[in-house]
């Protein structure tokens, strides 16, 4: 909390670079804490936006602390986009802070509240990882455009056709994912992976969902957690089990053995990405090929040969 309080400070002394803050090539500056944020941001912006993710690639938002060069780069920002929904738990203060001084749009608000999940054990929250529905994060587009339009009118016209087209490009990938997941057998389509990340994705696309982890990677899975997960998996019979980019596989190894013990094999399916985008210049380094990566992956594995004894 004192890191916290102590970036909070800097910020309100170093003062405001937000606005229609005049750079050199014309460019707005716009900072995203995540890669998928930052990702929406450059579809949406085009080459009249300079953006910048402070979380890359395997970085876990839910543990990530600002660093002092984050909060320079912060503070040149003429626009700060983040998820919202407490999934930049340490740096949400900060957010808060910068939000009364600089333009600053939490894009997980274009979310109506009753489409977001609620899980009882989180802590009273949402369920921050929307981006997992690909028509909820449709959702997103339209505020960030209009906060761009705002930022730059002379260029509104273009950022609205950029969202536009950008609008049914994940309509069109949304009906990729449905054809995707609908090949896998009805009793397979299970998906465990490493943490609670992908409830919405289970609910968007027909899975059921089980995570070990809690919906933050800041919830410590006990002992417990691992006999009860493994027992489930020997019982049904689940063929893969799924690690993620930005958490430790040895969770899912400890589930592997667990299961071990129970007669039965689990397969490691794959890794998916879950609250990061992959390396920039892959097909996984944009939300698209992201959504798309996960996808093969969880319905190629899910498919295949049933674990053995």
């Amino acid at each position: 909390m004192s890191r916290i309080l102590a970036l909070g400070a800097v910020l309100l002394l170093a003062g405001c670079g937000g606005g229609n803050t005049a750079r050199d090539d014309g460019r707005l500056v716009v900072v995203a804490t995540t890669g998928q944020v930052a990702d929406l941001a450059a579809r949406i912006g085009g080459d009249r936006v300079r953006v910048t993710a402070l979380m890359g690639p395997g970085i876990d938002p839910h543990l990530y602390k600002a660093s002092a060069g984050d909060v320079e780069r912060l503070r040149q920002a003429d626009l700060i986009l983040y998820n919202g929904l407490h999934l930049e738990a340490k740096l949400g203060d900060v957010l808060a802070r910068l939000a009364a001084r600089q333009p600053t749009l939490a894009v997980a608000d274009a979310v109506p509240a009753d489409l977001l999940i609620f899980p009882p054990a989180f802590a009273e929250a949402h369920d921050p990882h929307i981006w997992f529905d690909v028509q909820l994060w449709r959702r997103t587009i339209e505020p960030v455009a209009a906060r761009l339009a705002e930022l730059d009118p002379a260029h509104a016209a273009a950022y609205r056709e950029r969202a536009a087209a950008y609008a049914q490009e994940l309509d069109r990938l949304d009906a990729e994912v449905r054809t995707t997941f609908a090949a896998i057998p009805e009793d397979r389509r299970v998906l465990i992976t490493a943490h609670d990340a992908f409830n919405y994705l289970g609910r968007a696309y027909g899975l059921e969902v089980r995570g070990l982890q809690g919906i933050s990677t800041a919830t410590e899975a006990g002992t417990a957690d691992v006999r009860d997960l493994a027992a489930f998996i020997a019982e049904r019979r689940i063929p893969a089990v799924f690690v993620e980019s930005s958490v430790s596989p040895r969770a899912i190894a400890a589930v592997q053995a667990a299961v071990r013990a129970h007669g039965f094999a689990v397969e490691v399916g794959g890794e998916l990405y879950s609250d990061a985008l992959g390396d920039e210049g892959t097909p996984a380094g944009t939300y698209v090929g992201m959504v798309r990566h996960n996808a093969n992956t969880i319905a190629a594995a899910l498919r295949g040969a049933v674990g053995h004894e």
